[in-house]
């Protein structure tokens, strides 16, 4: 892949592409060349249709050139998790029993981002049915993570992950029903939001958990993370869901910092069994704010085991549900991890999930009101641990699983639960040379706000200026 074109954040190509200083031609062309040779490797790639991609990038330019440029990211390359679903394309989910599946939809996601002037060039790995925090999956096999290719990337979605961090596109969508996107996103020291529920429409994604799913974008630089939420977000018909509020211009206040505003850095529950150097790289971040003028307080955050487990449960019930069919008809072809997780929700009693959703909005506003306080946003670790490897996390379905899951998803899954928006940021590299990431809760609907603050951050310590070794190689 080009390195001068590969190095560019998203934000910069679209504008170099909006004055014909770059074409789109010239940017997916290189973004192919990567996909097919570096994104192979590591595994991130769940297929391409090189045709299709370079023939939309001269329409692109074609239309540049007439004066009919149709967004902000006009002629910029993206590629997402492989569970967005487009007509007459292949969707197959990072599932075996979903092979050879072409959705007769269009998802509303894929559908703004073409409005936009986006270009779709490649589906990308993920877990199977997007059941699995680390990336392993024993149908397409498990991907690698760009800094070192014998570490996890993240799941469930992995591709993304890689493929956004190596620099072989410029943004994906990922989807987060218990920290799905913030995870590869931390792994592999990228910007990922987890929007509040109900400000991104999931109508043609695949579902897992329909009270819990999530769907955003997994960028380079919070800039972009805007960018692309900003064409994504609003409420659609096709989605019941999704919320009638106006969406604000997440961009209009992205470069006036942190002062004046409130941190809570997250100590309590969160502290409890993290590495000392994760502990570190979060003190480290809070003194930054600090000198940016911040104020920041410290939040004895209780124990939050009981929203894991509702969450846990939330999924269980609800996928075994959408699962039903499959897992009587063809139990066998699921790998045996997922199928452990989907035959475990058959056994929570209705009464126990319907009280879970019920309680919700209580457990919202005791949050909002008493864990974050007075604060904007809270500050926690994304994973207390530094990033294992594919070999520490490879226990298939056997007793180990639920332990990895709940372990790697434990800091993420309760936000999902709650609904509430959290932005993850690059914050530093642990020992092993992999990347630390943070995660800025927020208000509901606060996503401009969080940008702001992952912003300044960004802004003041380039935490995202990294790209791991041999990704600019021809």
């Amino acid at each position: 892949m080009s390195a001068d074109i590969a190095a560019l954040s998203l934000a910069a190509l679209a504008k170099a592409i909006a004055r014909g200083k770059i074409s789109s031609l010239e940017a997916t062309t290189s973004c192919l060349k990567g996909l097919k040779t570096l994104g192979r490797e590591l595994n991130a790639v769940a297929g391409m249709d090189e045709e299709a991609a370079l023939k939309a990038a001269r329409q692109a330019d074609r239309a540049r050139a007439q004066g009919k440029r149709r967004g902000r990211l006009h002629g910029v390359p993206l590629a997402h998790k492989d569970m967005y679903y487009r007509v007459g394309r292949l969707s197959e989910c990072g599932a075996k029993i979903r092979k050879g599946h072409v959705p007769a939809v269009t998802a509303t996601a894929l559908r703004r981002l073409d409005a936009a002037g986006a270009l779709d060039i490649a589906r990308l790995n993920m877990v199977e049915f997007a059941m699995g925090p680390t990336g392993h999956n024993p149908h397409t096999g498990t991907p690698n993570n760009p800094w070192n290719p014998a570490h996890v990337p993240g799941g469930s979605s992995s591709g993304p992950g890689i493929a956004v961090a190596a620099r072989l596109v410029y943004g994906a969508l990922g989807s987060d029903t218990g920290g799905s996107i913030r995870l590869p996103a931390a792994f592999c020291g990228l910007v990922g939001m987890k929007a509040t529920y109900g400000l991104v429409s999931r109508y043609g994604a695949m579902p897992l958990s329909f009270s819990q799913d999530h769907v955003g974008p997994l960028t380079r630089t919070v800039e972009d993370c805007a960018l692309m939420l900003q064409a994504i977000a609003g409420q659609d018909p096709g989605d019941a869901t999704t919320s009638a509020r106006e969406v604000p211009d997440y961009l209009a206040a992205l470069e006036k910092g942190a002062k004046g505003k409130t941190i809570a850095v997250a100590e309590g529950w969160f502290r409890q069994g993290m590495d000392a150097e994760i502990a570190a790289a979060m003190d480290a971040a809070a003194e930054v704010y600090r000198t940016l003028g911040a104020k920041i307080v410290r939040a004895d955050v209780p124990p939050l085991d009981h929203l894991n487990d509702m969450a846990m449960m939330i999924t269980g019930a609800e996928s075994a549900s959408y699962h039903a069919k499959w897992l009587r008809e063809r139990p066998q072809d699921y790998g045996d991890q997922v199928r452990l997780r989907i035959q475990q929700g058959n056994l929570y009693p209705a009464a126990r999930y319907l009280e879970a959703l019920r309680l919700r909005h209580r457990v919202v506003q005791w949050f909002v009101e008493t864990v974050m306080g007075g604060a904007d946003a809270l500050l926690a670790p994304v994973l207390s641990f530094p990033v294992p490897t594919i070999k520490e996390t490879d226990v298939g379905g056997d007793s180990r699983a639920f332990e990895v899951v709940v372990r790697v998803a434990r800091n993420t899954r309760p936000i999902n639960y709650l609904g509430l928006p959290a932005l993850s940021v690059p914050c530093g590299f642990s020992r092993n040379g992999l990347p630390v990431g943070m995660q800025l809760v927020g208000r509901p609907f606060a996503e401009a706000l969080l940008f702001r603050l992952g912003r300044a951050y960004e802004r003041e310590t380039g935490c995202t200026d990294k790209a791991p070794p041999h990704c600019f190689r021809a």
